[in-house]
């Protein structure tokens, strides 16, 4: 009898041994999708993370998981990030990302932006650190400072590229990691042909965002190019339309009036009022437009303009009256369609 009863007792052990086994190691989430992401904001701790859980529904039986967690001390290890729960992950499994803080990597791409604030906006919808944190470090002396750069200049910091960057990284380490990407980009190479051409690294940066509004046809760019150099070195007015349109945030005109020009002659970004390059860059160049500018056709061009023919390309002249009647052209294709 005695032994019956050890028996029993023993493959009640045995049961509820393998029971528990597979309620840790065997597939305990709850949500319908192939992955979750569990975002831990900086400052939450372990029972906010269960509150989480238990709100989406990720995990079948969280009463068990937060005693697993507690036993393998996640609370005391739990980190800010972003963590990916695969479907069909284990309790054990999800216990030991936490516990390990082994977050997914988010990739932030970065192509055009005109301003500041559409870099804030692009980092807070990607990122922890929201918009407000990052425009307010942007437009901090004492912060620019650390990266040699000023509230005109910061942009030329950003090369467009796809950038590699925990979640909970902070507005400083983000601006911090793209000003080290930064001098990666410029190299002697670079910052030789921006010498053969008299202009710091910053200035090339801003001549291309200039280039980057004015087409989109990569293989005219060192023409145009070639056409603002030549204007800078006579001391001429850029003139450049896209400044214009800087200066006024009127970023869909299609067409520059004098009025625009008029009214945003106040604006240091305004070519057609000041001279020489803007204070700083107007968007944020492709690498194609920045290696155009370093590349610049050597031509006596000084003028260009919108084809009649609106295939996106230009008309090239070197002197007033090729100019005019390139202009003229353009502005009578505009009327005919109406376009203001």
């Amino acid at each position: 009898m005695i032994k019956k009863i050890i028996l029993l007792f023993v493959l009640l052990i045995v049961v509820v041994t393998a029971f528990v086994a597979w309620k840790l190691t065997g597939s305990a989430t709850a949500f319908s999708g192939q992955r979750y992401l569990l975002y831990i904001k900086t400052g939450f701790g372990f029972e906010e993370v269960m509150q989480i859980l238990k709100k989406d529904n990720v995990l079948n039986d969280p009463a068990l998981f937060s005693l697993l967690a507690k036993k393998m001390e996640v609370p005391s290890k739990l980190k800010a990030g972003r963590f990916e729960i695969k479907k069909g992950a284990s309790l054990l499994q999800v216990a030991r990302i936490l516990r390990n803080g082994k977050q997914l990597p988010v990739n932030l791409v970065i192509t055009k932006l005109r301003t500041k604030e559409d870099f804030a906006r692009l980092a807070g919808r990607h990122l922890e650190c929201d918009s407000l944190a990052v425009i307010s470090w942007l437009n901090s002396a004492d912060s620019l400072q650390t990266i040699g750069t000023d509230t005109n200049t910061v942009i030329t910091t950003i090369i467009p590229n796809t950038y590699t960057f925990y979640w909970n990284v902070t507005a400083s380490k983000l601006m911090h990691r793209l000003h080290d990407e930064q001098k990666k980009f410029w190299t002697e190479e670079r910052l030789q042909k921006a010498r053969n051409l008299g202009l710091t690294s910053g200035e090339v940066y801003t001549l291309a965002s200039i280039i980057e509004e004015e087409t989109n046809k990569y293989d005219e760019m060192p023409l145009i190019a070639s056409v603002y150099i030549n204007r800078l070195n006579k001391r001429m007015l850029l003139g450049a339309d896209p400044t214009v349109k800087y200066a006024a945030r009127n970023f869909a005109a299609r067409r520059v009036t004098k009025k625009m020009i008029d009214e945003s002659a106040a604006s240091p970004y305004n070519t057609y009022r000041n001279a020489g390059l803007p204070p700083g860059p107007i968007c944020t160049p492709s690498v194609k437009t920045i290696d155009a500018v370093l590349n610049a056709a050597d031509t006596n061009y000084l003028y260009f303009c919108a084809r009649s023919d609106f295939s996106g390309y230009h008309a090239f002249a070197a002197t007033d009256a090729e100019h005019l009647k390139n202009a003229r052209a353009y502005w009578k294709a505009l009327d005919s369609l109406k376009i203001k």
